[in-house]
């Protein structure tokens, strides 16, 4: 049980991060965006705008699988680009589908102007949001021979790429943004300091395994036994815990099940 009022530190991205203290002070949790991903655009737009000119053109029904909301922003951002348009004023092509790993990703995909009829996702009552969960909801789907591209990051497993193939379909891969180790800010490095000097005061929330890696790289002599995190896969809290934190806690990946997880460790 938590003695003292502790703070969450939201490690994703600094845009998401800075949304995800809105959403949980809304919640009545105290949260700092400590963002320990940076976010870089596609290194090949020309790419990018290819793929979606295929989709355009295509007489089937292809998928794109967007495995995270930086995957939707930086797909459209980087097709955008290339012709000259306005992001928000692509439209989606009638015949193909967006696939998306959880409701973060539906939300983006929402918001770039996909209709909800085109996009298929984990449902949202899931026990969990990730390449095992769509592919739960899509396995039975005619996959012989159908387009499919994953859009993604640098890196990323590829076990959902390896069901695609041996399913028949034609799938390939394109970068649609890029992840780097982040560059934080005076403020922030202020917080991190804090967080290290009173380990009980904070709770981490990990959407990622790399934000660990980068965590340990920022710091290499923190010890963090008296550290407790929440973790979004258990693939994440593995990582946590092989860092040393003393307590990992896996919850979904949403304000209100981190607001829930929070209030049941302080025995609210």
């Amino acid at each position: 049980m938590i003695s003292l009022p502790a703070t969450v530190l939201v490690v994703r991205p600094r845009a998401q991060a800075l949304a995800w203290v809105d959403e949980l002070a809304a919640l009545g949790v105290a949260a700092r965006a400590l963002p320990l991903i940076e976010i870089v655009p596609a290194p090949e737009p020309a790419r990018v705008e290819a793929v979606l000119a295929q989709v355009e053109a295509a007489s089937t029904s292809p998928v794109l699988v967007f495995v995270s909301p930086n995957a939707v922003l930086g797909f459209f951002d980087a097709a955008a680009a290339m012709r000259g348009v306005d992001a928000r004023s692509l439209a989606w092509p009638r015949q193909a589908w967006a696939a998306a790993t959880g409701p973060g990703t539906v939300a983006a995909l929402r918001e770039c102007g996909v209709p909800d009829e085109r996009i298929v996702a984990p449902a949202a009552t899931s026990a969990q949001f990730d390449s095992e969960a769509l592919w739960a909801a899509i396995a039975g789907w005619p996959w012989a021979q159908r387009p499919v591209w994953i859009v993604r990051g640098n890196g990323g497993r590829d076990w959902l790429g390896r069901q695609l193939r041996d399913g028949g379909a034609d799938v390939h891969v394109v970068q649609s943004y890029g992840r780097t180790a982040p560059s934080l800010a005076p403020a922030e490095r202020a917080v991190l300091a804090e967080a290290l000097d009173l380990p009980a005061r904070w709770i981490w929330m990990f959407s990622s395994s790399e934000a660990i890696d980068h965590l340990q790289a920022i710091a290499p002599a923190a010890r963090w036994q008296a550290g407790r995190a929440l973790a979004s896969h258990p693939r994440i809290a593995e990582r946590a815990l092989a860092l040393g934190f003393g307590t990992v806690r896996v919850v979904a990946p949403a304000p209100v099940a981190v607001a829930d997880a929070i209030a049941e460790m302080r025995g609210g």
